[in-house]
């Protein structure tokens, strides 16, 4: 069960990191490595936490051209993490090179990481869909097209908010996973995300894997707060 509480580790330099992690090692638990901090430490350091029993959400949510994503893929794949993942909007080529990339980088017999598409940033809400990026159409079904397109284009699962987990398993099917971001404890600030959600209530809008960043990584004792988080996402698992 802990194992579907991903902890993302936001932070840019190896003193931070270690004084997140410090008081979580003993837990042990799946983290969340993104741009700010690979794009700092790069490889070495998804390697050197691989080493050390971490198993790693690798968000970079790659988007370009499919021979570009292609390729960049064919090289994470070494790294040999657990999740890694593209946005949904590259379109259904760019899908498919990604994971054609993972498996031809996957060493012989090993099993590839699951392939994630991000459907809308939770950061994005109604207002930002159509002043900004000109898409005329309620989030809900913008979410749920980008899912349906991701899981035709053979990815296993998606990015999105807890509020649209239950409805993207509907079009697609159950064993398509949603990982949610936007997790927070309850009485927390949102900070810069709009659609958010608790442990117990992403539990019971259909996540499968929830990501917790600020909750945790800056609460006052990070590990008090995972065992918060863990707590309520089993409880709201075994009452499901």
């Amino acid at each position: 069960m802990g194992h579907s509480v991903i902890v993302a580790l936001d932070v840019s330099t190896t003193e931070e990191l270690q004084s997140l992690l410090n008081p979580l090692k003993k837990a042990q638990p799946y983290v969340k490595i993104g741009m700010e901090l690979y794009y700092q430490h790069g490889p070495e350091l998804v390697r050197q936490l691989k080493a050390d029993g971490f198993r790693i959400f690798l968000d970079l949510k790659l988007h370009d051209i499919p021979s570009t994503v292609y390729k960049a893929m064919r090289g994470l794949a070494k790294l040999h993490v657990d999740m890694v993942n593209v946005h949904a909007a590259g379109g259904k080529d760019m899908m498919c090179a990604a994971i054609q990339g993972l498996e031809e980088g996957m060493a012989p017999g090993a099993s590839r990481p699951l392939c994630l598409a991000v459907t809308q940033l939770t950061s994005t809400d109604q207002q930002m869909l159509e002043k900004e990026l000109h898409i005329k159409m309620p989030m809900e079904q913008v979410v749920n097209a980008y899912g349906l397109l991701a899981y035709r284009s053979g990815c296993d699962g998606v990015v999105c908010s807890p509020q649209e987990a239950r409805a993207i398993k509907h079009v697609t099917s159950q064993q398509f996973v949603t990982v949610t971001p936007g997790i927070r404890l309850a009485g927390d600030a949102k900070n810069d995300q709009k659609r958010v959600a608790t442990p117990q209530e992403a539990r019971q809008l259909g996540s499968d894997f929830i990501v917790v960043g600020r909750s945790i990584t800056q609460a006052e004792d990070p590990f008090a707060a995972y065992e918060r988080v863990l707590n309520e996402w089993s409880e709201a698992y075994v009452n499901a």
